[in-house]
Order: C-alpha cells, then sequence, then structure tokens
C-alpha cells in the first residue's frame, strides 16, 4: 500500500476494504516519527487515544457501518480548540495543562463524522502574531506561517490528512499557502466557533486544510450543518462539485488594484498562471475595487485589535509575562483605541461588506488574487497578512491552492475568494481550477 496523502483517495481504499483506519493512522504516526523533530508540528499527540479510535472505527467496519468519506481519517486540531480531555494551551504557557471537559462544536462534528483526532497542533500564542516553534517542511529556516502553523505543517508532512485551523486576520490561507497545502476559509459564522479561544468574535473564522480541493469540501460537509432543528446541510460539496463542469463557471475576476506589494516573483507567477487558464478557455475580467478597500487592512486590525484587548485586556495585566511582544502590542493598541474612532471603523466595516456584495451582483462570482506577497519569508516573522486580511474583515469564503514552485524550491498560492454564503459554487470553481493547474508535487526535502 503507497503512503497516502489525500482523504480522497485514503476514503476510497477503506471503501474497499484495502485498508482499514488503523493502519492509516500507523502511516500517520510513522511521518511524524520521522518528521515531527525538526517540524514541531504538534503540541500534544494522543498515540493510544487515535488507535482507541481508529481501532473502533475498524471494528464499524467490518460489522457494515462506514460513516462516510471521512470514516477513519486522521486529523488534527489546532490548539485554540478544545477536544475533550486534551490541553488547550493557546501557545499559553500557563494553560499549558488547561484540559478541556468536552469537544468544541466543530470537533465534535468531524469525531461524529468518524475522524480520528489525532491531537492538537501549535498555534502561536493566542493566535496572534508572534514567531511559532514550528517549521517550515520544505525549508526549516523559513515560516510555517500563522498562527495555524502546526495545522498547515502537518498536513504538507503527512502527519494527518486534514486538520482544523482558525482566521482573524490571514491565519489559515497564509500558513497553507507557505506550506505548500489546500485551505479553505469559510463565510463567516459557517462554521461554530463555540468552544474556540476568541481573538476577534467579529472576524473569527473556523476552516480547514488538506491535500486537495476534494478534500476541503469532505472536511467542510460534517462542519458546515446548519443549527436549526434537525442540524441539517443543504448542501452536498462532493454532489456540487461533480455537476459543475460547464465552461460557465471558468470565469475568474482579477482585483488589479489589490494589492500592490505582492513581490516580482509573485507576481510573475500569477501572470504565467493567468496566461496558463486562458489557455484552458478560462475567462478572465478586471475588477476595480472600491474607494473604501483601500481602509479594510488597516480596520480589520483594528477590530482585531479592541476585540483582542476586551477578551485578554484584564489577564494580561495580570500575567504580562505570558503575552510575547506582538500579541502585547495588539492588545494595547486596542486598549488605546478612541471610542468615536471604533464606531467609525464598524460603520466602515459594514458599508464593506455591503459594497463588495453589489461586486458580486455586477461581476462573476469567483475573484482571483495571489494568496500570499510571495514564498515564506524567514522564521522570524508569520509572514504578511495583506492578502488575506480583507476577507477576514469582509466575511467571505476563501480558497487557496498551490500553483507553482519558486526559484528557491518554495510553494506559491492562488486565492479564490468567493460570494457569502456560496462556498459550494467556490469549491466548485476551485476544483476545476486545480485539475487545469496541474500542479507539481514534489517530495520533501527533509
Amino acid at each position: 500500500m503507497p503512503e497516502l496523502r489525500t482523504i480522497t483517495e485514503a476514503a476510497e481504499f477503506i471503501r474497499t476494504g484495502e485498508l482499514t483506519p488503523t493502519a492509516l493512522l500507523e502511516q500517520c504516526l510513522s511521518r511524524i516519527d520521522r518528521y515531527e523533530d525538526r517540524v514541531r508540528a504538534w503540541v500534544y499527540i494522543d498515540r493510544e487515544g487515535a488507535r482507541e479510535q481508529a481501532s473502533r472505527l475498524t471494528t464499524e467496519l467490518k460489522a457494515g457501518q462506514n460513516r462516510g468519506p471521512l470514516h477513519g481519517i486522521p486529523v488534527g486540531i489546532k490548539d485554540i480548540i478544545d477536544v475533550f480531555d486534551m490541553p488547550t494551551a493557546c501557545g499559553s504557557k500557563r494553560w499549558a495543562n488547561s484540559y478541556a471537559r468536552r469537544d468544541a462544536t466543530c470537533v465534535e462534528r468531524l469525531r461524529s463524522a468518524g475522524a480520528v483526532i489525532m491531537g492538537k497542533t501549535v498555534t502561536t500564542v493566542f493566535a496572534s502574531f508572534d514567531p511559532p516553534p514550528t517549521r517550515n517542511p520544505w525549508n526549516l529556516d523559513r515560516t510555517p506561517g500563522g498562527s495555524s502553523s502546526g495545522s498547515a505543517a502537518a498536513v504538507a508532512c503527512g502527519m494527518c490528512l486534514g486538520a482544523l485551523a482558525s482566521q482573524t486576520g490571514g491565519s489559515i490561507t497564509r500558513p497553507a499557502s507557505y506550506c505548500g497545502v489546500y485551505s479553505l476559509k469559510p463565510t463567516h459564522g459557517r462554521v461554530s466557533v463555540d468552544g474556540v479561544l476568541p481573538l476577534a468574535p467579529s472576524l473569527d473564522h473556523v476552516g480547514v486544510m488538506a491535500n486537495s480541493v476534494r478534500d476541503l469540501a469532505i472536511l467542510l460537509q460534517p462542519l458546515a450543518a446548519l443549527d436549526n432543528d434537525n442540524g441539517s446541510n443543504p448542501y452536498h460539496y462532493l454532489s456540487e462539485m461533480n455537476q459543475s463542469g460547464s465552461m460557465r463557471f471558468r470565469q475568474l475576476s482579477a482585483l488589479p488594484d489589490f494589492p500592490a506589494t505582492a513581490s516580482p516573483e509573485m507576481t510573475a507567477a500569477f501572470a504565467a498562471l493567468r496566461d496558463k487558464t486562458r489557455a484552458a478557455e478560462w475567462a478572465w475580467n478586471e475588477l476595480p475595487l472600491p474607494p473604501s478597500f483601500a481602509d479594510a487592512p488597516r480596520f480589520q486590525h483594528t477590530i482585531m485589535a479592541v476585540e483582542a484587548a476586551t477578551y485578554h485586556g484584564a489577564r494580561m495585566a495580570r500575567h504580562p509575562d505570558d503575552y510575547p511582544p506582538k500579541v502585547r502590542s495588539l492588545i494595547e493598541h486596542g486598549l488605546a483605541t478612541p471610542a468615536p474612532h471604533f464606531v467609525n471603523v464598524i460603520k466602515h466595516h459594514k458599508a464593506m461588506r455591503d459594497e463588495i456584495e453589489r461586486a458580486f451582483v455586477d461581476t462573476w462570482r469567483i475573484f482571483a488574487t495571489p494568496a500570499t506577497a510571495g514564498p515564506a519569508p524567514s522564521a522570524e516573522t508569520t509572514g504578511d497578512p495583506v492578502f488575506n486580511s480583507p476577507w477576514s474583515y469582509t466575511g467571505l469564503p476563501t480558497v487557496s491552492l498551490p500553483f507553482a514552485w519558486s526559484a528557491d524550491g518554495m510553494p506559491l498560492a492562488v486565492q479564490l475568494i468567493g460570494e457569502r454564503y456560496c462556498e459550494d459554487d467556490l469549491l466548485a470553481v476551485a476544483n476545476m481550477l486545480e485539475a487545469d493547474i496541474a500542479f507539481e508535487r514534489r517530495p520533501l526535502p527533509l
């Protein structure tokens, strides 16, 4: 049996009986043994608990019970998300032994779908900007991004086949892009944040990382269940994806003015992507950004700062040693923000969301931009979220997927932005783009 990296492949082998959840878990654990001492993606690995889960799920299959494509799939959980009887440290030294007494709603839904919960992946401190201990598996001197650093690195190494992550600025898209894996940040509010440490509730999203677009759809399916009387989800993302193949879906809108900070290498790679897709009969148009967009990154940071200060301000005063420089600076920014200015920021936030909604009415339904300014920078930073934070600010769903390699062997990614609550359309377009890109996968240099 070859080493499997995608949920889609593994689920098919499990369905046919050629692979058991127990055997798949052992593949992932062996990769942890191979890479973890250098990559440092995990805070907590529950080997025996994961083996018990995999054994139980293997027994279910023998009895004819298959919960679906996540049955027996090993996943990692970002360490700001509660998992029963595991610590939720959130990157904090003082919370290192703070054990959760129940699963977060998103974890509970993954368990019900048959996922094997392996443990907790590294987050930057309180999901903010201070560099993590995790290293980028493509170059150990580079950042994996943040704050979902461990989730991205673990999926890139095949230590798990999928992972939960979160984003308030660029914390899903950026690390996934730097580590060469796929990501989905759903619409704000699509996935429950119950049981997740807040940073800025107006902007906090729970999303997923994996190794293909189809895998993202598989992970989203149970997470996006609606909180109505029966918890049903009106969408079936894989079915929608399979039905979407016409040329009318191969349409993308570029944002020529957003932003102007991409590196020459990324600018050239993105231009080459546009040429390649045009040759595959994709249509592109240009969408000028509304004037208010220029303030989006700055105002997004202000909302994040004020809401982070609301949650952490009093605790930081009591335990300043638990707040490294960048998260401390964020909270101090929030504490110092005048109330009249914050009121104007909130007004801009609502107006910006309305303007973006109108843009979708007037143009094609999917925007495309570089996912980051360039390849992963050095490990002293988590990278610049400027390409991602406007979509956290507006709450729109995004998918990122690798499309090229930099000259020094680092992955580059493209970001697709969809209409609010239209993850089905976004995933369908991303799936077709993935096929036409035909991204060249490479073995890790570790």
